[in-house]
């Protein structure tokens, strides 16, 4: 079992900059590939990043290459997202996620075993 809570999220303008945490308890957190999802109000939830266990393999969505970065800290069991440019777009309930299994794309919601709350972003135009 492993317990996921996402923090970090507000209010920021558009170009500007938000580093979201998700601190994970229970069992070993480097057993957990993990990913960052995002719902917008009336759409489903979507893949936003993923990490691998280690940290070496990362994976983002399209919309969001070249302006969020995911990162881990295994000693610290957090993973980030830290993300620039926002966009009103960007807008939503960011949700972070645990996978059990290695070598997975990983871009689907039921790849993953554990989530957490949510943070929410809103970004401003």
């Amino acid at each position: 079992q492993v317990q996921l809570v996402e923090s970090g999220g507000g209010l920021v303008q558009a170009g500007g900059s938000l580093t979201l945490s998700c601190a994970a308890s229970g069992r070993s957190f480097s057993s957990y590939a993990m990913g960052w999802f995002r719902q917008a109000p009336g759409k489903e939830r979507e893949f936003v990043a993923r990490i691998s266990r280690v940290g070496v393999t990362t994976s983002y969505a399209d919309s969001v290459k070249g302006r969020f970065t995911i990162s881990r800290d295994n000693a610290k069991n957090t993973v980030y997202l830290q993300m620039n440019s926002l966009k009103p777009e960007d807008t939503a309930v960011y949700y972070c996620a645990a996978d059990a299994t290695r070598f997975r794309i990983g871009v689907r919601t039921d790849e993953y075993n554990y989530w957490g709350q949510g943070t929410q972003v809103t970004v401003s135009s």
